[in-house]
């Protein structure tokens, strides 16, 4: 297993093999009062559950949703791995992995399109230029951590040629400003805010180098959930992509609904919300796939869950 691997995938294996032995602490009465409990980070990947939110009267007809900040991934993942959230914006993979182990949920949508910059300090003007140099990353197990190995073999390096290390998404752009990181990929705004505050540069963008779309953030919901509360989670759902759509627009009202949720310059959120799109959150089996083959290349997963197994897409008209 490549260096940074380590520490993390020990975390998020201790926090799987706990979360699966524990007593959920909901059960099917705990829906009574249609309270979906979501959890989520301070992320513009995010947004449609913001909207989601921040409009359940126009979305959810009387049923309402509890947002849960969390402060980190393997937080959330705890959470949602032991039952104490109905669901969570999530990344892909760190999902997957807890799928993979047992744990019974399903990723029924996406929560945004692109919007993963490879951000690099002035003096980088190429991948080539990061040897030897530190490179930030919000989690092993993610979109960013993939981004950078394909970078970096289509430059002719291997992984081991830079340094990567786990780094909490808002120390990013201040860490690089600072000379202790030489390049960070991340989720947005904080790219954006390293672009607006001139802390670095765009190296690449994510759809650089992944076919269609480089799967980042998906929308998780626990089997019980949508056992228990069908009509729920089929009215939630169903909500949360129309929300997606109004995430998108740049007016007045969207801006003032994104930051509600996030604590952003308006010129960074602007940049952000060109680099990202809500349009589509089907999840393809092509770029399913594509992750999870990378993801056993890359030593990140043994036996990764199946679309089949994993993805539920029966919230989705039928394509024609």
């Amino acid at each position: 297993m490549k260096k940074s691997h380590t520490l993390s995938s020990y975390m998020l294996i201790s926090s799987l093999f706990l979360s699966a032995c524990a007593t959920p602490v909901s059960g099917p009465d705990d829906n009574k009062n249609d309270v979906i409990r979501l959890g989520h980070l301070p992320i513009t990947h995010a947004a449609p559950l913001y909207f989601t939110k921040e409009f359940e009267e126009e979305y959810l007809d009387g049923a309402e949703i509890e947002l849960i900040r969390f402060g980190s991934w393997i937080e959330l993942m705890d959470a949602l791995n032991a039952g104490r959230i109905d669901g969570a914006s999530v990344l892909f993979e760190l999902a997957m992995k807890a799928k993979e182990r047992g744990i019974g949920i399903s990723a029924v949508a996406l929560g945004h399109r692109e919007g993963n910059a490879i951000m690099a300090a002035h003096d980088v003007e190429s991948p080539a230029d990061l040897a030897g140099e530190t490179v930030a990353i919000p989690h092993t197990l993610s979109a960013h951590n993939l981004l950078l190995d394909e970078m970096l073999k289509r430059e002719g390096m291997d992984y081991e040629d830079v340094n990567v290390v786990e780094m909490p998404p808002p120390e990013m752009p201040s860490a690089l400003s600072e000379g202790r990181i030489s390049s960070y990929i991340v989720a947005e705004p904080f790219g954006a805010l390293g672009v607006t505050l001139d802390t670095g540069h765009v190296l690449h963008q994510s759809h650089e180098f992944c076919p269609n779309n480089c799967l980042c953030c998906a929308l998780v919901l626990r089997d019980d959930f949508m056992e228990d509360s069908p009509e729920l989670a089929e009215q939630f759902v169903k909500g949360y992509l129309d929300a997606g759509e109004r995430a998108g627009e740049q007016t007045e009202e969207s801006l003032a609904a994104h930051k509600n949720y996030l604590n952003v310059t308006d010129e960074a959120l602007e940049l952000s919300l060109d680099w990202i799109s809500y349009d589509n959150l089907r999840i393809y089996e092509t770029e399913y796939e594509f992750l999870r083959e990378r993801l056993i290349e890359m030593g990140l997963a043994d036996d990764p869950p199946s679309y089949e197994d994993f993805v539920d897409q029966s919230y989705f008209e039928e394509e024609t």
